[in-house]
């Protein structure tokens, strides 16, 4: 594997997380979404909090080019790396490749931090398929709406794809991916679409950019698209956990499960009118990793820095089997303190999202438009 050296077979995996700090000093410019820090929190707060010991913590690789031509289309591949090197490019690149825009500006880690985030998961996915069960969160992945040839929702490339195509590669036969950021998984449901060997299963705010993932959408057979409403709360979720994410996974006996778990389905976050809390990406996590050998956990969305951080330590600390106190350290809370908008007139946080991990529940009524779209979707 160009990437990285492929693993040798093991048995089972203690989970791993992979990191890295070119996330730390990058981002994609003071106007844009992706300008508050994220991964880069979750290292800070996870080795504050004594959750990120050596053994457990690994550097991500970067993905080269021809790792990258597993699914991406070479040519996108170069204009990527030439738009990073150059730092600008033409309006015929802007209108063929998606590079340029708002949502996918020309910036000085363009290339580098996206085949960061490829090269961890699809490590991940080769280190998973070698051994016989095992964990590892990617919080840098799951740039879950690039498309082959084209940039697309501030995704220049697609993990997710990535890292299944690794995986079964790899040997891994069958690949159930759960996504659980506000928006539609548009760019893997692209990828997989009438491919019986992967499931997909998308939750995801109705009437929300990228404008894709109706009830009514099957992506060829393989695919369950959850839209719901805003407002959406804990409560909620637990019903669609229920009634079916679990039913649809432990059916489908997957050999790897991959969840990604945007962030941006929290109350607080703005790009998004959901009203989740931390716990409800919690309970998702916890029913799933019993129904699959083999896990991967990976980031997505989310644009609140303090939500994100939180959220994503969380996870790593419940999927390493590590516990956490009720209140943070002086050490782990000036993590959270130290963190900005980089930018805007936003207010700054509660003291909740700076004293502790854990949100209060968010529970609430489940209204008749999500029991009436679960039992559609149960009726497939």
């Amino acid at each position: 594997m160009d990437f990285l050296p492929t693993p040798a077979a093991t048995c089972g995996l203690t989970p791993i997380f992979v990191g890295s700090e070119i996330y730390r000093g990058s981002g994609y410019g003071a106007r844009h979404p992706l300008r508050v820090p994220r991964v880069s929190t979750v290292m800070d707060l996870g080795r504050a909090l004594g959750l990120l010991p050596a053994e457990r913590y690994r550097t991500s690789p970067r993905a080269k080019a021809a790792a990258l031509g597993l699914w991406h289309d070479p040519d996108y591949i170069a204009a990527l790396q030439e738009a990073e090197a150059e730092g600008r490019v033409s309006p015929e690149v802007t209108a063929r490749h998606g590079l340029g825009t708002l949502a996918n500006p020309v910036f000085s880690e363009m290339f580098r931090r996206p085949a960061t985030g490829a090269g961890g998961v699809m490590w991940a996915a080769e280190t998973l398929a070698a051994a016989s069960s095992g964990a590892i969160h990617v919080p840098g992945g799951g740039t879950h709406h690039g498309l082959r040839d084209r940039a697309n929702g501030f995704c220049y490339l697609n993990d997710p794809v990535l890292g299944i195509l690794t995986a079964r590669r790899a040997g891994l036969a069958r690949v159930a991916y759960v996504d659980i950021d506000a928006h539609h998984a548009d760019g893997v449901e692209a990828a997989f679409a009438g491919d019986p060997s992967v499931l997909l299963i998308s939750v995801h705010e109705e009437n929300r950019w990228p404008f894709s993932g109706l009830l009514s959408d099957d992506g060829g057979g393989n695919a369950f698209n959850m839209p719901v409403p805003r407002g959406f709360n804990d409560s909620e979720m637990r019903a669609v956990l229920e009634g079916l994410i679990l039913p649809r996974v432990t059916a489908f006996r997957p050999d790897l499960f991959v969840l990604q778990a945007g962030a941006d389905a929290l109350e607080e976050d703005p790009l998004s009118r959901l009203a989740l809390s931390n716990n409800a990406h919690r309970a998702v996590l916890a029913a799933l990793r019993p129904l699959c050998p083999r896990l991967l956990l990976l980031g997505g969305g989310g644009y609140n820095p303090w939500t994100v951080g939180r959220l994503w330590t969380l996870l790593w600390a419940d999927l390493s089997g590590q516990t956490l106190p009720d209140r943070l350290s002086e050490t782990a809370a000036a993590v959270l303190r130290g963190l900005s908008w980089q930018g805007g007139g936003r207010p700054g946080p509660a003291d909740v999202l700076v004293s502790q991990l854990e949100d209060p529940p968010r529970e609430g009524p489940v209204r008749p438009e999500i029991r009436d779209r679960l039992a559609r979707l149960a009726a497939r």
